[in-house]
């Protein structure tokens, strides 16, 4: 199979495409259109479209539709007009409807985009990128998808069942509505395929690998990315140079370790149910725990699964998968919350340490994802005590990350390795990987 994509882990420059002039009163016509990349990521209820201009990188439109499959789906459209020399305005649509499956979703989606002139397909729209959650061994780049490459992303539907099905759904939705244009598949695993075998290996007799491909693949690839290039630029050293630990926090967890830009250990393992705590998902525990819950308990495997990875992480402990609702009730003195923040926090500082000791050193510690991003506490308690190997917080720094785009330095001015908040932009990560892919 022919793989064509972006070398692994390039951000690529596309300030070579001229941004079209927007009309006077704002509204785009067909031939004022800017160069376009549509960049399209389906979770298992939802759909996540957003629009970037291809010139600059910068975010045109989005669309976002919720609860697929519920009674009622909620669309929001969000796009940007800007009037001669005047600022750009922001401008909002909302709409609700039953929809039943992803199929029904993309066709109310783009028809409800014919009302903004930049979300919709035609003049303008380069193509279309995708996120898919599981690349397997196969994909290891940005790939342009034919017929052979989508049945390639639906056969790994069994180590990624919550996400590649619709991945694969929506691209061939959008093949069949939008066609003629070309669609690339950006994988969450690419960036961990640096990984050294010993990194990657479970200690299994090696069939299992040979014959099943049982390995460690890794996931948030495209975020631990970008973050990481964002440090290296901020920092002002090389990709190729940079030694970090990169912390994605959110309802999914994962850590990276990453030496010479390139990714060498990361916490998540086959499938995304390996490694931190996380919002209802376990991370690491004994594996023979399922064994004795079968046994005793005489539950299914696929009740145990759903246990695992929608019933336990902060939900199980602490009765919410929120992080924000933990600390609320930690702070009025609720013991369970108070328990899954702690359980959090000190297995996200294990992993640090771990990390470090893999490096052997690091230039930066990054925080990103929704918890990394906006909780102060969790950031300041990952870090306490671990002065003796070189990381030392700031905590009036660390309490006034604000900025929602920029790099925030939270480290002390004599800790030896530098902690940035970092936010990511996944799609925005996406859309520059498409592009290049398309332009190759």
């Amino acid at each position: 199979m022919a793989l064509a994509g972006a070398r692994r882990g390039q951000i690529v420059n596309a300030a070579k495409q001229q941004d079209a002039a927007r009309p006077a009163q704002g509204r785009s016509t067909a031939q004022d259109t800017p160069a376009r990349i549509a960049v399209v990521n389906c979770g298992s209820s939802s759909i996540r479209y957003q629009v970037f201009d291809a010139a600059g990188g910068a975010p045109l439109a989005r669309a976002v539709l919720d609860n697929i499959g519920a009674a009622q789906a909620s669309l929001r459209l969000q796009w940007h007009e800007r009037a001669e020399a005047q600022p750009c305005e922001p401008h909002q649509l909302s709409k609700t409807a039953a929809i039943a499956n992803h199929r029904e979703g993309f066709a109310w989606l783009l028809d409800t985009a014919k009302q903004v002139e930049v979300l919709m397909p035609g003049p303008g729209l380069l193509g279309f990128g995708h996120r898919v959650v599981h690349g397997g061994e196969m994909f290891r780049e940005p790939t342009l998808v034919d017929d052979e490459v989508l049945a390639a992303i639906t056969a790994l539907s069994p180590l990624a069942p919550l996400h590649n099905p619709v991945c694969a759904l929506g691209i061939e939705v959008l093949r069949r509505l939008v066609p003629g244009l070309p669609h690339v598949a950006v994988f969450d695993t690419a960036f961990h395929h640096t990984l050294p075998e010993h990194a990657y290996r479970y200690a299994l007799p090696a069939e299992f690998y040979r014959d099943h491909a049982v390995r460690r693949y890794g996931f948030h690839g495209t975020s631990h990315r970008y973050v990481a290039a964002r440090a290296a630029a901020h920092l002002g050293v090389a990709m190729h140079d940079l030694r970090a630990v990169s912390l994605h926090l959110g309802a999914g967890a994962s850590a990276t370790a990453i030496d010479g830009g390139r990714s060498i250990d990361t916490s998540m393992g086959m499938t995304p149910l390996e490694g931190l705590m996380m919002g209802t998902r376990c991370g690491d525990l004994d594996p023979a725990l399922p064994f004795y819950l079968a046994r005793h308990t005489q539950m299914p495997l696929d009740e145990i699964e759903a246990l695992l990875s929608q019933r336990s992480g902060l939900l199980g402990v602490g009765g919410s998968a929120d992080m924000r609702e933990i600390e609320r009730r930690d702070a009025a003195g609720d013991d369970a919350a108070t328990l899954a923040f702690e359980m959090f926090c000190y297995r996200v500082k294990k992993t640090v340490g771990a990390y470090l000791a893999v490096l052997g050193g690091a230039d930066a510690l990054i925080f990103t994802g929704g918890i990394g991003e906006n909780s102060s506490r969790v950031r300041s308690r990952v870090c306490q005590g671990l002065g003796a190997i070189g990381i030392t917080i700031d905590e009036a720094r660390n309490a006034d990350v604000r900025t929602p785009d920029a790099i925030t330095a939270v480290h002390s001015e004599d800790s030896i390795v530098k902690v940035l908040v970092v936010p990511t932009d996944e799609e925005a990560e996406i859309a520059r990987q498409t592009l290049a892919t398309i332009r190759r």
